[in-house]
């Protein structure tokens, strides 16, 4: 594993947990919008029709807010350490490109911006930022994400 697939993990850590919550948005939509009785037909039995669909909504709700939990837990986890590993470089300029880049999500395009250098500066220093990363930490060899 590559240092910048490995720091990018942090990423798709993030992404993973944004869509569990939008899953977990639209769940509970369906939760609250429960269809409403049809009074308009004649009924003989009554059977609570309806109360086990939304019961297993509530089940997958808790679960799927549980799972959510551990993968915000495991995201903080993640975080912190991949920003104490950047933080243990010697370059200063190393340190702040790698930060923007890996854990604020920002493009090369704007940290150029940020740092008054340009576009081809920073895109040379992200890649001697790599490499230096890579040489002082040793990259697992599968992936944090699965």
């Amino acid at each position: 594993m590559t240092a910048k697939e490995y720091l990018n993990q942090l990423r798709h850590l993030d992404n993973r947990i944004n869509q569990q919550l939008r899953e977990l948005a639209d769940l509970r939509t369906t939760a609250t919008s429960i269809g409403s009785m049809d009074y308009s037909k004649t009924r003989v039995q009554s059977g609570g029709g309806g109360h086990a669909a939304y019961t297993d909504i509530v089940h997958h709700i808790a679960a799927l807010e549980a799972e959510i939990n551990a993968e915000v837990d495991r995201y903080i986890d993640e975080k912190h350490t991949i920003i104490r590993q950047i933080q243990t470089l010697k370059n200063p300029a190393y340190v702040e490109i790698l930060y923007k880049r890996y854990v604020e999500y920002k493009r090369l395009e704007e940290i150029a911006v940020e740092m008054n250098y340009s576009y081809d500066h920073v895109r040379r220093l992200h890649g001697w930022a790599l490499q230096d990363f890579e040489r002082c930490h040793t990259m697992p060899h599968s992936p944090v994400v699965e």
